[in-house]
């Protein structure tokens, strides 16, 4: 399987008709249904309703179609059997705070995967922690299934939970987002989050600025809740055009060291040696990887064009 690209993830209430049907026309490349947080509590059933009609309409444009479910166990047995349906690629897992928590969500999925022929173990968990609590327990959260391939910290509710507003630099959320990302790269699970709040979706600067500090730490994607942050989510965990090209003259200058028997070389007055080698391999996977992504989402609008 090749690398798994989800820069930007567009999460929005599923019970708001327009944002589900323009949802596949936003270019992001995962979509988000939400059942949790945007969902007034005397509204849930009747959203839990409308996921299994909305899943393929927002997969129309070729991204990853994902459901945020409610984890209270007052709720989430109903939120799985509402939303494991054919199409549905994964489920956003907030406020994690256990292993014991993650366990029975998987056994959740398996038997719904089992009882609609979904292949086992096809639908996949991306884990949100959101509390000092849940960051204590990070690494056993992350080490509990296999279906985890996404984990972040929610800054919002970190925020809250920690009794601090959020900050402009995002300085509370540096010691939780850099330990989620050291167990992330630890374990091979895709980082996601931004170094700041999400909340102020007009401030498309400081919005960019949250994103590349996240960056800066590991992170290689983030949510998004306007059409507007997706652009930016994009161009900030995308190598861009220049570095992709340096990256493959360092791997042409280096392998062909190799031939002259060296694992050293020279290249515009700098050191060639195997980390850097290595560094621009990944940048080139990656850029070939998310070419992939474009390309699936662009023959999908073809077709419905």
């Amino acid at each position: 399987m090749g690398l798994k690209i989800r820069r930007s993830t567009l999460i929005f209430p599923v019970n708001v008709r327009k944002f589900v049907e323009k949802a596949y026309t936003r270019g992001a490349d995962a979509i988000s249904l939400d059942l949790e947080d945007s969902i007034p509590p005397s509204e849930k059933t009747g959203a839990r309703k409308l996921v299994r009609e909305a899943i393929p309409m927002v997969a129309r444009g070729g991204a990853e179609v994902l459901v945020r479910v409610n984890n209270d166990p007052d709720l989430i047995c109903e939120d799985i059997d509402a939303v494991v349906y054919p199409g549905l690629n994964g489920i956003r897992f907030p406020k994690v705070e256990s292993a014991e928590q993650v366990h029975r969500l998987d056994a959740l999925l398996e038997a719904k995967e089992r009882e609609r022929g979904i292949p086992p173990k096809s639908i996949s968990i991306s884990a949100r922690i959101e509390t000092p609590l849940g960051l204590l327990h990070a690494r056993s959260i992350a080490e509990a299934s296999s279906r985890i391939d996404t984990f972040g910290v929610g800054p919002e509710d970190y925020s809250f939970a920690l009794g601090v507003e959020p900050s402009e630099d995002g300085m509370e959320l540096l010691y939780a987002v850099s330990k989620v990302v050291a167990i992330c790269k630890a374990m091979g699970i895709m980082a996601n989050g931004l170094l700041g709040s999400v909340a102020g979706f007009r401030d498309m600067e400081g919005f960019e600025r949250a994103a590349v500090r996240g960056r800066q730490l590991g992170t290689v994607g983030a949510s998004a809740i306007h059409p507007d942050q997706i652009a930016i989510l994009h161009r900030v965990f995308s190598p861009s055009p220049e570095s992709v090209e340096h990256a493959r003259r360092v791997v042409q200058a280096f392998e062909d060291g190799l031939q002259q028997g060296t694992a050293s070389v020279a290249l515009d007055g700098k050191m060639v040696d195997i980390p850097v080698y290595y560094r621009a391999k990944k940048v080139m996977e990656r850029a070939e990887a998310i070419e992939a992504v474009e390309r699936k989402k662009a023959q999908a609008l073809a077709k419905i064009a």
